[in-house]
């Protein structure tokens, strides 16, 4: 069974980004990605034991449900507090523009233990090639695809 890799990201675009950096250097790993904090922490409920690397944006936007409401997905911090009750099994990177949650998801995971880096975004998706994807690195240096071995 492959390892996980959950990230909370509700945007295609940066979603597309995020894929092709870990198509470098993942192998034989499952990239899963939540646009409903909800749907995640269901998810880690059955998966946490499996799972490599975290990536938690704050902020999905509303979605309508199938009446057409919009509802709110939760957020990061939502996913930190649930992680927080947890022991600690993998990093977790917060990728967010708000300086406020991102400090509160932070303070909550390393209470309880869990290694985080901070990621703030810029320049629409760039900051994922240029922050977050050596942040992935430094953060789960054991999924790297071995040398020379190309994905399939």
């Amino acid at each position: 069974m492959p390892v996980k890799i959950a990230i909370l990201e509700d945007n295609e675009d940066r979603r597309a980004a995020m894929r092709a950096c870990l198509a470098e250097i993942v192998c034989g790993h499952e990239a899963r990605f939540f646009d409903d904090a909800r749907e995640m922490v269901e998810f880690l409920r059955g998966n946490l034991g499996e799972t490599i690397l975290l990536s938690l944006d704050n902020d999905p936007e509303l979605k309508p449900d199938t009446r057409g409401k919009l509802i709110d997905p939760g957020c990061g911090e939502d996913v930190a507090k649930y992680l927080a009750e947890r022991a600690p099994v993998c990093p977790v990177i917060i990728a967010t523009t708000n300086s406020r949650a991102a400090i509160g998801m932070k303070r909550v995971l390393r209470k309880s233990g869990w290694e985080t880096h901070r990621v703030i975004p810029f320049e629409d998706v760039n900051w994922i090639r240029g922050a977050w994807f050596p942040a992935v690195r430094r953060a789960a240096p054991g999924m790297s695809r071995p040398a020379g071995k190309e994905p399939t």
